[in-house]
Order: C-alpha cells, then structure tokens, then sequence
C-alpha cells in the first residue's frame, strides 16, 4: 500500500517550526540533548564548564515540523572579554526564541546557580519555559519526584518534562511538547540540513573537544581550535591543517604533553570524529600555538572567531 503525500496547503495549516534554547548549568546534559533531538553529534560535549562558545543551531525534523535547537553558552558571571560576550551571545539568542529549555539534572539537588538561572528566565517573557528534567537514567525514581516537586516551585511552566538523553527515554514526548509550543510556519530550513555551522568550525570544535578530555583544571577555558587549511589529494585523501591555541607557554607544553605523546592523541581522537562527520578518510596535523591572555584581548577574539 502506497503512502500519499500531505497536500502542500494542508500540510501549511498543520505544520509547526519555530526556536528552542536549552539553557542550564553546566554539564546539566544541554548539548547531548541538542545531538539526541537532531539525530547526530551537532554540539561537541565534556564536562568541562563553557564547553559550548557559539550559538549553534540544529534541526530536528519531523513529519508535522521543525524543531530549530540553538545551543547555547551557558549563563555564567563573566570574568573575562569572552566570558561577556558569551553572555551577550546568551542574552540575544534567548530573546529571540519561542521556547527556553530550563535543564535541571534529576539526581541533583536545586542549587544556587539553577535559581540564578530561573531568575534571569524573566528577562525573556516572549519565550515560553519548559523545565526539562535530565538524567532521569541516573536518578532513583523518589529523587526524581522530589525534583519535580522543587522545579514546580520556582514558576508556573509551561510544560515540565522529565527526560533521559541518553537512554532517549521520553525524548518523543520532549519532542512533542516543543514542537506543539512552536508557531504555525512553513519549514525554515531544507528536509536534509541538520545544521547551519559550516564545516571548518565543526571541525575546529572537534578537536577542541579532543583536546579538552583530560585536561587540566586550569587549561579548559585557554583552549580554542581553527581549521588553517585543506588540501585535497590525488588519492582521496582529505589533508586538514588546524591549530589549538592556549595563552600560557607552560598551557603549551601541557598540550603537547612528554614527548608529543598528548598531542598525537588529541590528534588521534579528533581524526576519528572528524572522519565520521566527513565521511571520508583525513590526514589531520595539528599544531599548538600562544595567543597571550586571548580571552581578555579583543583582537585575539576577533581573530578566533569570537
């Protein structure tokens, strides 16, 4: 039996796309949701803190509309140039959504920085709130009705959602509630595009995120990657050049590590990744350089991207 396609005017009647920011702590799981919705990794994750620098998007498509997720930075008190405009980065994406994602782990008491967070929810009242519980796969089920019963305190939501990204448990019911908040809209985007960051910035963050597993404490936020060049060879063979940035010599023998034996590991981890993404086989050399004190100099942002 043969399927029959919407008609294109009814589908316009019923058919739904709109915006979504998850916001949250970090490592409260924002961006692994954003990868769980769309279907594949469209926002690198650690567990380091600002892990997420830019706004990325990514387009979760269904039959009956589009879910634009736009993974953010998280709301922090800035201490750097960087860390300010993250914040202003935070600041314009969210009050241009039409829904705000409030992601609050189940096995993890309310704590300060999720109330700071709730409280800066009313700076964007054309948004509509969705608490989304995550973790619940790490949560024992009292733990998680405790928590359900402290997120209803903080406001009157418009949907609260209990959630494992993970194990994608509820993730169609997450999935239903946002797209059922979005507004009536044709799609804004193709049927296969997933993202809109180009190729050369996922790559950078890749690698980036290669580069922050196992990382110092001190190292994380002295980190940014960028694609420098390609080459294309005559076999099939994708050359990538990029280079990791740190501010400090000594942040740069860390990189490096004895011997080159960190570097090439981080190379090692970051060429797997980038050949899933390119589907295709990739020489990747990557180079480690000082760009002193970057996230306090406008310039060095601006050359990185910032």
């Amino acid at each position: 039996m043969t399927a029959t396609p919407t008609p294109a005017s009814e589908r316009a009647d019923t058919f739904r796309a709109g915006f979504v920011s998850f916001v949250g702590r970090p490592n409260v799981g924002k961006s692994t949701l954003t990868n769980a919705l769309v279907g594949e990794k469209i926002a690198i994750t650690s567990p380091k803190p600002q892990t997420t620098r830019r706004a990325i998007r990514g387009i979760a498509h269904r039959p009956d509309g589009q879910l634009i997720i736009v993974d953010t930075p998280g709301i922090h008190r800035p201490r750097t140039l960087l860390g300010e405009r993250l914040n202003a980065l935070v600041e314009s994406t969210l009050g241009d959504v039409d829904v705000i994602g409030f992601c609050v782990p189940a096995n993890e008491k309310l704590g300060p920085g999720d109330r700071f967070i709730n409280d800066r929810l009313e700076d964007f009242p054309r948004a509509k709130k969705v608490a989304i519980l995550t973790k619940v796969d790490e949560a024992s089920r009292s733990e998680i009705i405790d928590q359900l019963a402290r997120l209803g305190e903080l406001r009157e939501w418009d949907a609260v959602v209990p959630i494992s990204a993970v194990t994608r448990e509820q993730l169609d019911v997450l999935s239903d509630v946002l797209l059922g908040l979005m507004p009536l809209s044709p799609p804004l985007y193709e049927d296969a595009q997933t993202t809109d960051e180009g190729e050369d910035d996922r790559i950078a963050e890749l690698i980036r995120e290669a580069a922050l597993d196992g990382a110092r404490e001190e190292l994380p936020h002295s980190l940014a990657a960028t694609v420098d060049d390609r080459e294309e060879r005559e076999d099939g063979l994708l050359e990538l050049y990029a280079s990791i940035y740190v501010e400090r010599d000594s942040q740069k023998g860390i990189v490096i590590g004895k011997g080159g034996s960190r570097l090439r590991q981080v190379g090692e981890t970051a060429r797997h990744e980038i050949e899933a993404l390119l589907g295709r086989r990739v020489y990747l050399s990557l180079r480690v350089k000082v760009l002193k004190e970057w996230q306090r100099d406008p310039k060095a942002l601006g050359k990185l991207g910032f």
